[in-house]
Parts: C-alpha cells; sequence; structure tokens
C-alpha cells in the first residue's frame, strides 16, 4: 500500500515569494513508499519546496491550497532533481501519476488529488527539469 513512511517535518525559510507562497525547508528525509514504482523514495533533508502552486484566487485557493503537503512536497522535488543521479522517476508523467498517488495515500479526497494532478499536467512542463 502506497504511505508516507515519516511525516513532513519543515521550517519556513521565506514568508513570500514565487506569487505570494512561502518557502519551507525539508528538516529531516521525507520517506514516501509508492505502489507505482515499486520502491521508496526519499525527500532530502535541506530541499526546499513551495508546496502546491495552486494560484491565489479565492475559490481555487479555498479548494485546492494546503490540502496536499506531502505531495506537494515529493513532487516538487520530483520535478527539481536531476533523476539520474536521484530518483528512478525519468519522466514528467510518472511524476505527476505520483503526485495523485501520494495525494490518495496523504488521504486527500479523491476528487481533490485528481483536480491537482489535471492542473500539473495542464501547467507543470515548463517546471520539468
Amino acid at each position: 500500500m502506497s504511505q508516507f513512511l515519516t511525516l513532513l517535518d519543515v521550517e519556513q525559510v521565506e514568508d513570500v515569494c514565487q506569487s505570494g507562497r512561502g518557502t519551507w525547508k525539508v528538516l529531516n528525509p521525507l520517506v514516501y513508499q509508492s505502489d507505482l514504482l515499486g520502491t521508496t523514495l526519499t525527500v532530502p533533508a535541506g530541499f526546499v519546496t513551495d508546496f502546491a502552486s495552486v494560484p491565489r484566487i479565492p475559490i481555487a485557493f479555498w479548494f485546492f491550497g494546503d490540502r496536499a503537503n506531502q505531495a506537494a512536497t515529493l513532487h516538487d522535488w520530483l520535478y527539481t532533481t536531476d533523476s539520474k543521479l536521484t530518483h528512478p522517476v525519468r519522466d514528467r508523467e510518472t511524476a505527476d501519476a505520483i503526485l495523485k498517488e501520494a495525494s490518495l495515500a496523504q488521504g486527500v479526497p479523491t476528487w481533490v488529488a485528481y483536480a491537482l494532478w489535471a492542473g500539473v499536467r495542464i501547467g507543470g512542463e515548463s517546471h520539468w527539469v
């Protein structure tokens, strides 16, 4: 069963940046067991995230903001690190599928997990390394 094996432990680095989102530094490794990959993924301590990049439009943020911070941190790490060196995810489609899987594992409602997934499928390409 897909699950986070550790809790998200972060400290705020900056209060406002990138269109109003703060940034957060991971203090202890965030470990996730993925059924999709059949392996564990570990976001290292020191990684900096802005969680989910949900637009700060009131209705959108009310429905989707701060709903899947563990999954969003994992997804940010998958998107911004060199997969040849740090993890087995080689393509954006798989990274986005893991966001959905991890959101569900975190306990986010199914409709929210699918909306977050659709958002990154539509708007995430420019952020993929």
